[in-house]
């Protein structure tokens, strides 16, 4: 077990909630932002569960100074997430920041850290890939000054096109899904793998992020297909299982990662046992049997329930660990500096590009551009022993770079993903 998990120190939640003064001499303010608001509030509530236990288990300190935390709320939105990371960098002064959590968030976070050099940006789990590989065509590079260590949201997909093609044998699917940066990019992902195995994408559908009220967008999902793949997560996920079984939707289901983890699994009523049998991908899986990974579960469930862990789910999100493993790293670099970030935090970054963190859910390293390279899994959601739906393991993809095994050439014409790109085919040499 890592240590310090499951001890409930005053330091740690007083990080958490931001208790105490940020400026006394010697702390060290580390800003935090979350989508603390709307659709994806539940997803930003475990986020921060995972930054809470990541502080727990290095004992409320990094680099030998206590940990200081100030949250900045979002609502998922490019322009909240810059106000919050404005007023926490420029007003607040924080020594590193954290941030965002959502993908059109990380775009934006991109962009912004380029105007601020002095300080070093960890993403916090968002997932769209031009946030670490920028945009070729458009001549948007990468900010040097940002780092994720979570697999972007075609990582995310690793196997799964190739499992939903040979293993489920759906020859046909149609897709709907959440219309931003997020999904575009976890698409990709998918139709990229599956479609080169020989899979068809015969409709694509994309709904407002938010979108409560499903009734023009179910009819349009076509009949004459093996599956429907969902790129939804938080409130539009729930809301759509709902509505779709009532009216009458039977079809197998694919799901995207937010889809198929503990934000969706743990919802209140029946809707979500829709999803039974459903097989995804995401950087972890619910029943993953590694120790460290069940040690890791063993300190979200015995948590005290406050704070943030009030409403806790059964088992953490992905959001959760990918909270926990941004934080985790940023504190091991502090450590590893002895908390020295002059010199433009010189020794820090360079800490954070050479760490390889053992991680719950698996060994992280970072490419060129700062990004993750890690494990994937393939997971179907199964009912456990209590009767809880968790994601079970079927396969692991180790070792998955952003580029997805493509050639750069390739992989360009990939970027940016939108609603129509890349298109469905079998050769995209």
């Amino acid at each position: 077990m890592h240590k310090g998990f499951g001890i409930a120190t005053a330091a740690g939640f007083a990080a958490l909630v931001g208790i105490g003064s940020a400026n006394a001499a010697g702390k060290l303010k580390i800003g935090v932002t979350a989508t603390l608001e709307g659709t994806y509030t539940v997803l930003g509530e475990d986020g921060m569960r995972g930054y809470d236990l990541a502080v727990e288990a290095h004992g409320g300190k990094a680099g030998g100074r206590e940990i200081t935390t100030i949250v900045g709320s979002t609502d998922a939105s490019p322009d909240s997430a810059v106000r919050a990371a404005k007023k926490l960098v420029e007003q607040d002064k924080v020594d590193v920041l954290i941030s965002p959590l959502s993908g059109a968030e990380g775009i934006a976070i991109r962009d912004y850290s380029k105007t601020q050099p002095q300080i070093t940006v960890i993403n916090a789990s968002s997932g769209a890939v031009e946030t670490t590989y920028g945009d070729p065509s458009a001549g948007v590079t990468p900010s040097p000054t940002f780092y994720r260590f979570n697999l972007d949201g075609a990582q995310w997909h690793a196997g799964l096109g190739d499992y939903i093609y040979n293993v489920k044998h759906y020859k046909k699917i149609a897709t709907l899904a959440e219309d931003y940066a997020f999904t575009y990019t976890q698409e990709m992902g998918l139709v990229v793998e599956y479609c080169k195995a020989g899979g068809q994408v015969t409709k694509r559908i994309w709904v407002p992020l938010g979108t409560k009220d499903f009734a023009s967008f179910i009819p349009q999902l076509p009949d004459d297909v093996d599956a429907i793949y969902l790129g939804l997560g938080g409130a539009d996920a729930v809301n759509f299982l709902n509505q779709y079984q009532q009216a009458g939707g039977n079809a197998h289901l694919i799901g995207g990662s937010i889809m198929v983890d503990q934000t969706v699994l743990s919802a209140k009523g029946k809707a979500k046992e829709a999803l039974i049998g459903t097989p995804a991908a995401s950087g972890m899986a619910d029943n993953d049997p590694s120790p460290k990974w069940q040690a890791f579960v063993k300190a979200y469930q015995q948590h005290p329930k406050t704070g943030y862990f009030k409403n806790a789910f059964p088992g953490p999100s992905l959001l959760g660990i990918s909270y926990y493993n941004s934080a985790d790293a940023v504190f091991k670099a502090l450590d590893k500096v002895k908390g020295d970030l002059s010199d433009g935090n010189k020794k820090f970054r360079v800490a954070l590009q050479n760490m390889v963190l053992d991680a719950p859910n698996g060994q992280i390293r970072l490419d060129e551009n700062r990004q993750a390279i890690g494990t994937n899994f393939v997971t179907e959601v199964v009912k456990d022993a209590k009767g809880d739906l968790v994601s079970k393991v079927v396969k692991v993809v180790p070792n998955v770079q952003q580029r997805l095994g493509f050639s750069k050439a390739a992989y360009d014409k990939f970027i940016p993903p939108g609603r129509d790109n890349p298109p469905c085919k079998k050769n995209y040499d």
